[in-house]
């Protein structure tokens, strides 16, 4: 079942979302993670396009976007993707979010709770979420914070630094096709790109300050919120996903997706458009052969 997908660019003032279209009806709104782009979504798009519009960016710095210097604390990250669907004309919405995707529909739905419907989440916590643990083990936050250093390590070998990640953290080698590889290393080969997805973990602590302060204030996400982990056998966060938004929203649900790892929306698309469109109550995935 193939979708019919349509790229564009929007252009929100300080920067331009390149974005895909697909499908008609109530909007959907999919957020990618790093080192991805909207490419991720590329088998969960046309089991959604029958049911929704799907509005797929590249965030802010990354993939065909534009790259500006600041802006990338998920606040005004989760801004560009509501100025983005005020544009498409979506007042209200559903998110579908993984990886550093995650924290930013946690941003969004902060700031913006009338305009958020519902949302699923995938292998991602809440930054600031008042646990033990900011960054569930992984090594990568605290060197891609560091300034300068990263891009002096990575440039000309983002293909090998990349494909690393690709291969490390899913349930096999190659849970993240060849051509998704390819697809990613050529958007972060461009300039200036490695430097944007790094500072999406250079902003941090002030991602955590945010939204602390939102706990702090007494706030929480009242919307339905659904939750997977990857298997924490495979590189997954496992229960640890859902235990983080539990700690900000009132309405949490999900678990831990078996037979896959941290990429679950790529290990798994059957999978998750299945989940989503259950938790979002619009309708079911024709089931094709088995793969």
């Amino acid at each position: 079942m193939a979708a019919a997908l349509s790229h564009h660019h929007a252009d929100l003032g300080d920067v331009q979302l390149h974005y895909v279209t697909a499908g008609a009806g109530a909007p959907i709104v999919l957020l990618h993670g790093w080192p991805q782009t909207w490419f991720m979504w590329r088998d969960v798009i046309p089991l959604l396009a029958p049911h929704a519009s799907v509005i797929v960016p590249d965030m802010r710095g990354l993939g065909d976007s534009s790259r500006p210097e600041a802006g990338y604390d998920k606040m005004t990250v989760a801004r560009d993707i509501a100025a983005l669907m005020t544009k498409l004309g979506h007042s209200a919405f559903r998110v579908v979010a993984h990886d550093w995707g995650g924290p930013v529909a946690f941003a969004l739905a902060a700031q913006f709770p009338d305009r958020v419907l519902s949302m699923a989440i995938f292998d991602a916590p809440v930054l600031g979420d008042g646990g033990p643990i900011e960054h569930h083990s992984r090594w990568h936050f605290g060197f891609h914070a560091l300034p300068g250093l990263p891009e002096a390590l990575t440039q000309g070998r983002e293909d090998v630094y990349l494909r690393f990640f690709y291969q490390f953290a899913g349930a096999r080698p190659d849970a993240i096709s060849e051509e998704a590889q390819a697809e990613y290393v050529r958007a972060y080969s461009q300039p200036g790109a490695m430097t944007a997805g790094f500072n999406y973990y250079r902003a941090v602590p002030q991602d955590i300050a945010d939204n602390t302060a939102f706990r702090d204030a007494g706030k929480w996400l009242d919307m339905p919120i659904l939750v997977y982990g990857g298997d924490p056998n495979t590189r997954g966060r496992g229960m640890t996903a859902l235990d983080s938004w539990a700690r900000v929203a009132r309405h949490v649900s999900g678990g831990v997706a078996e037979n896959c790892g941290h990429w679950i929306p790529e290990e798994r698309p059957d999978f998750v458009a299945a989940e989503v469109l259950q938790h979002f109550n619009l309708g079911r995935v024709q089931q094709g052969p088995s793969t």
